[in-house]
């Protein structure tokens, strides 16, 4: 079986979705074990034609295989759908896509976080009154705020799911690192980074769903086994 092939995962969605412990599973009750239709060809080049780049062959295969969205990891996978003409991902956090950038490169490889490039925050120390102190914390996280959630952090990136939290995952659409995964931490400071497999191996779309279905698998079972007398 290759990284493209999904034959198997329809079926096995399927199965899980009537599973007595299906409710078990993190963020089931958000997705509900509902999947939207695949893509069809013409729905999919009108889409990358819009983009102005082809998707990766995993993801692209899926969209064509499986579905559009629905079903997957955490929360779900952000749908795309076609609204007044124009493809777009619906979600929490699928705004983050900037859908006119996606054929510019995501130029990174490691982990990055743009915190890193502030100063330290202000202390009370530093200053004579409370008053100057608020005045210059309120302008540190301002300036926090702006330098950490600048748009330009996700260019090339295509915001997949949320995890909770306002942590999401994404996938690299341009640039080096094009097909790989990774995640944004940056609602709890922690930044962008790639995801990898145990083996150390960078994390792609196949192996990031197919993950996520083998631990929902495990866990309803694990579940059913507790279960019997």
């Amino acid at each position: 079986m290759t990284l493209s092939d999904w034959s198997d995962v329809p079926g096995r969605l399927a199965s899980l979705s009537t599973h007595p412990n299906a409710d078990t599973v993190f963020g089931a009750n958000r997705h509900q074990w509902r999947s939207e239709p695949p893509l069809t060809m013409d729905e999919l080049a009108e889409l990358e034609s819009q983009l102005g780049v082809e998707l990766p062959a995993e993801y692209r295969s899926f969209l064509l295989q499986v579905s559009r969205g629905g079903t997957g990891p955490a929360y779900g996978l952000f749908p795309v759908q076609r609204v007044d003409g124009r493809w777009r991902w619906e979600g929490d956090g699928a705004d983050l896509t900037d859908l006119d950038t996606l054929s510019r490169p995501f130029p990174h490889t490691d982990a990055f976080n743009p915190a890193d490039a502030l100063p330290d925050p202000p202390t009370e120390e530093d200053f004579d009154s409370e008053a100057e102190f608020n005045e210059a914390e309120d302008a540190y996280w301002q300036q926090h705020e702006a330098v950490v959630f600048s748009p330009g952090h996700s260019i090339g990136l295509l915001y997949l799911c949320h995890l909770g939290c306002a942590y999401r995952n994404a996938l690299v659409i341009s640039g080096p690192a094009r097909g790989q995964m990774w995640a944004d931490d940056t609602a709890g400071d922690g930044g962008f980074r790639p995801l990898h497999e145990s083996d150390g191996s960078p994390t792609g779309f196949t192996r990031w769903y197919r993950g996520w279905l083998e631990q929902a698998e495990e866990q309803t079972q694990r579940g059913a086994s507790r279960n019997t007398p």
